[in-house]
């Protein structure tokens, strides 16, 4: 029996499986890419951190109650024999699950988790995406309660101070992370 490969594709394969939804599959495209960045700027490894990436929200299509998720994923990944640390990393990036966030990576997943999913929505909103996107556009926006007010302000402040990197600087590389695979976010303006 073939010893099983937990890289990029088998975590696409895993992620198209359980998930349908386009904005959830770029939502993970864009955590992907915030992760490979982060991994980078740390000297850490560019795969795994990845592959968290996206992975994080791949069980969220099918169960997206707090109650299932990640709880659900974390299960389906254990039972096809994916590392600990990824399981653990994905557990620890909702408040609701009581695991708390101890490693570079996990931090790391927590901090632009969140912050990814606004800055999308930033791009969205503007006619060139994210090719001119600056930081105090983001912090307009960030203030305006209304605008993408699924995004907990207080978790992505969080974030970013657990993971040791001031907000401004982080909104930053999360742009610069996402301005790298724009096409595919179908935000390239």
């Amino acid at each position: 029996m073939a010893e099983a490969t937990f890289d990029r594709q088998a975590a696409w394969q895993l992620l198209t499986e359980f998930t349908q939804s386009p904005h959830l599959i770029k939502h993970a495209l864009g955590v992907e890419a915030c992760m490979r960045y982060y991994a980078r700027l740390f000297g850490e490894d560019e795969e795994k951190w990845g592959i968290t990436g996206l992975l994080h929200d791949f069980d969220y299509d099918r169960y997206p109650s707090l109650e299932d998720h990640p709880f659900r994923g974390a299960e389906i990944l254990r039972q096809r024999g994916w590392p600990e640390e990824i399981v653990r990393a994905i557990l620890s990036h909702g408040d609701h699950t009581g695991v708390p966030r101890q490693t570079l990576m996990e931090k790391a997943l927590y901090a632009v988790d969140e912050l990814t999913g606004f800055v999308i929505a930033c791009a969205l909103v503007r006619p060139t995406g994210l090719a001119d996107l600056t930081v105090q556009s983001v912090k307009k926006k960030f203030k305006d309660k209304a605008f993408a007010r699924g995004v907990n302000r207080e978790d992505v402040i969080r974030g970013a101070e657990d993971l040791g990197v001031p907000l401004d600087q982080h909104i930053a590389h999360v742009i610069e992370a996402l301005r790298g695979i724009a096409p595919q976010l179908e935000l390239a303006g």
